[in-house]
């Protein structure tokens, strides 16, 4: 079996390299080692998924995602290739097509519940997979989205949420060719404070509608 597994990492080695070495531009690219990177047992030995993914998609730094991994992006490869992205003109429809999109069950204007649909690909289990790392890391843009979702509506809830929001970011990444930017520090405890806000008013406006009602049950006999 470990002999038949060594003979799998080559061939992905070989496939890789021949397919990179037919374009020089992506030849050309270099990018420094992530040691921060885990290797699991079932990453492909011998072959720098770093370097790989960042020559294969043109200059993107997909390990930049906070919880990317060699496996993610393996899939990414297999699964889309090099342009399979355009396929998906929007990141809607590449959640859609992941199953990671919500079916919205509607009417009289109002949400009577929302699924997510049932079904997988290679694709949607490996960001979920992700997602689930995503959830143990500390204070980052995603695990503190994902802590978030997990707080109101339970970790399976959240998995789902970050694997979409996951989804999104890759097929903005790839389909616009933009690198990865999370809100900086100052942005993120921008976003806090306005979301701590809106909070704060939802609250005063309960409030205000409790003391409404009981205003005529003050009133002086």
């Amino acid at each position: 079996m470990q002999k038949l597994i060594i003979e799998c990492d080559e061939q992905i080695k070989r496939m890789l390299n021949d397919w990179i070495d037919q374009d020089q531009t992506k030849k050309s690219l270099h990018i420094d080692p992530k040691v921060h990177k885990k290797i699991n047992k079932n990453t492909p030995k011998n072959i720098d998924l770093n370097l790989i993914s960042y020559q294969f998609f043109d200059g993107l730094d997909l390990y930049a995602i906070e919880g990317f991994s060699h496996g993610l992006a393996l899939t990414i490869m297999s699964e889309l290739g090099e342009q399979g992205i355009q396929q998906f003109p929007s990141a809607q429809h590449f959640a859609s097509w992941l199953r990671l999109s919500p079916n919205n069950k509607i009417s009289g204007g109002k949400i009577l519940h929302s699924r997510t649909p049932k079904g997988s690909n290679r694709l949607k289990i490996a960001l979920r997979q992700t997602a689930n790392v995503v959830g143990r890391l500390k204070d980052t843009h995603l695990s503190n989205f994902f802590t978030r979702i997990a707080y109101r509506k339970g970790r399976a809830s959240a998995i789902s949420a970050t694997a979409r929001k996951l989804a999104v970011i890759i097929w903005k990444m790839l389909h616009d060719h933009q690198q990865y930017q999370p809100p900086s520090i100052y942005e993120y405890l921008d976003q806090k404070r306005k979301r701590k806000v809106r909070e704060l008013q939802k609250q005063i406006a309960k409030l205000d509608s409790k003391i409404n009602e009981l205003k005529p049950a003050l009133k002086p006999i």
